[in-house]
């Protein structure tokens, strides 16, 4: 290479370092949103089985209400009050909404009144700490036989037709050379306290992996 040409090709990459460097350097800086999400199940998680250790080793879902939890009421729409009893565990209710949920608005100021109708979550009613693959948590946006999970109780045979919407978590897959199909993905949180991240595959993986003919789930 003459000079001419090393100093018009270190140029050039001059050039593209100067472009690029602020946007890697910003995408460093700003926290992902679904990465938020999977950290929130995490202290929900927690939350749940610092609850659990100073109440006989039961989730709220497992205790009546008359001792302080919610067994009565998770089957009914009033289902998060789970996590209202759960309140000095969780410290603050702004880890119930996920950042990418905007079908809740936004995140609610107090664990009284405000809180119901801005949880993200499911709340896994055959969860205990004794069954480690079972559901505890996870992202509520999923359809059931092609229809949307509706608030109130919902029952998961182990062969039902389960998919992620993509109103939250969405990601694209290519289909053939040019076609970007448009697909969703959510977070489960086991009764183990581990997070996932999964596609539709992995949610249909998870059901089976729990063992039981029918997952029971509250949708706050």
């Amino acid at each position: 290479m003459t000079l001419v040409e090393v100093v018009v090709v270190v140029f050039v990459l001059a050039v593209l370092v100067a472009m690029l460097l602020p946007a890697l350097t910003a995408a460093k800086r700003r926290p992902s949103s679904v990465g938020w999400c999977a950290n929130y199940l995490k202290q929900i998680s927690l939350s749940y089985r610092l609850w659990a250790g100073d109440n006989g080793d039961k989730y709220p879902m497992e205790v009546s209400v008359t001792n302080g939890g919610t067994m009565e009421l998770v089957g009914r729409l009033d289902a998060w009050k789970t996590f209202q009893v759960m309140s000095n565990q969780l410290s603050t209710p702004k880890v119930l909404l996920c950042p990418q949920d905007s079908g809740h608005g936004t995140y609610a100021t107090n664990f009284g009144g405000d809180l119901k109708n801005k949880i993200s979550y499911f709340i896994g009613l055959d969860s205990s700490l004794d069954s480690t693959n079972t559901f505890l948590s996870g992202d509520g946006n999923f359809l059931l036989n092609n229809s949307p999970a509706n608030y109130g109780l919902v029952n998961i045979n182990s062969n039902a037709s389960l998919a992620w919407d993509t109103s939250r978590h969405a990601g694209f897959k290519k289909q053939g050379w040019f076609t970007k199909i448009k697909t969703g993905f959510g977070n489960i949180c086991l009764a183990d306290g581990s997070v996932q991240t999964v596609t539709i595959s992995g949610l249909t993986n998870l059901v089976h992996q729990t063992g039981l003919a029918t997952n029971r789930l509250a949708i706050p």
